[in-house]
């Protein structure tokens, strides 16, 4: 497919004018690599390296382990499509977002591999949204999208088939495929069913906010840690009497980079999800 004519289509099925981002404050190591519209927006192309697009590699993050695989595949006139531009790690903290490798951009280079990036637009409620995909794998039945983003809707209000919190965070770590926290601030049963789910960085005051507003004392999300950066939410959903379950950025946010490959598997592209490693600190 010409890469453009994929480019297009991206655009008018996620990015919608109302959408904003910003990861310029991020990238200025790698800047030489970037395209001006990335420059401009943070969304969409990132890197423009292909002219033909054969095949589409899907991840959360574009770390070297991914980079390295698509090279090792002999990948060539191919795009590897991110959730986000750049590789988090809390443990790095207070610079929790570093950089693609500058060898790594060069072979990409070389090989005609692009890189596209779609965060908020696919933060955004969708059918391949982060907190709707989420939420099916939970098989939590989506009663409405919620959580003000960025020009966007990030998160989901749903009922769950579970009845108390233990139920739901061993399903929660059944799903996710490894263990989750769980911080037991209100009542253990589930009240109503009623859950709010917003995959990724959702722990913040401005959803807790909208969650009383809707009633709703559940919260399931990525980075749940209670550290100096993120204590003030913690006192609020303490003091709300919220629960909250932590199940790390990347692995609720990896159902999503999922199931993408089926979008491009309808425009006729093969796509591959490549699996990361969760970062448990972020729980």
């Amino acid at each position: 497919m010409n890469a453009i004519e994929l480019y297009n289509h991206l655009e008018k099925d996620f990015i919608y004018k109302e959408l904003k981002d910003d990861w310029s404050s991020y990238m200025g190591e790698v800047e030489d690599y970037l395209c001006v519209n990335f420059k401009e927006r943070s969304m969409g192309l990132v890197c423009d390296f292909a002219k033909e697009i054969n095949s589409v590699y899907s991840a959360v993050f574009p770390t070297e382990e991914v980079m390295q695989k698509i090279i090792d595949d002999g990948a060539t006139d191919a795009m590897l499509f991110v959730h986000h531009p750049c590789i988090w790690d809390i443990r790095k903290a207070p610079k929790t977002f570093y950089q693609m490798k500058r060898t790594l951009l060069d072979k990409f280079r070389e090989n005609r591999i692009a890189i596209y990036n779609l965060h908020v637009p696919l933060d955004n409620f969708s059918e391949y949204s982060t907190s709707k995909t989420l939420a099916d794998a939970l098989d939590i039945v989506i009663e409405k999208p919620f959580a003000t983003y960025r020009g966007g809707l990030a998160g989901v209000i749903g009922k769950a088939k579970c009845e108390n919190m233990e139920e739901l965070q061993n399903r929660f770590s059944e799903v996710l495929g490894h263990g989750t926290s769980l911080y037991l601030y209100g009542d253990n049963n589930i009240k109503d069913r009623k859950i709010a789910i917003v995959a990724g960085g959702g722990n913040n005051k401005e959803t807790v906010f909208e969650m009383i507003e809707n009633n709703v004392n559940i919260l399931i999300t990525g980075i749940s840690v209670n550290n100096e950066s993120y204590s003030e939410v913690h006192n609020l959903e303490q003091k709300s009497y919220i629960n909250v379950l932590g199940g790390t950025h990347y692995s609720t946010e990896k159902f999503a980079c999922a199931k993408i490959c089926d979008y491009f598997e309808k425009l006729g592209l093969t796509s591959t999800f490549i699996e990361g490693e969760p970062i448990h600190e972020d729980m």
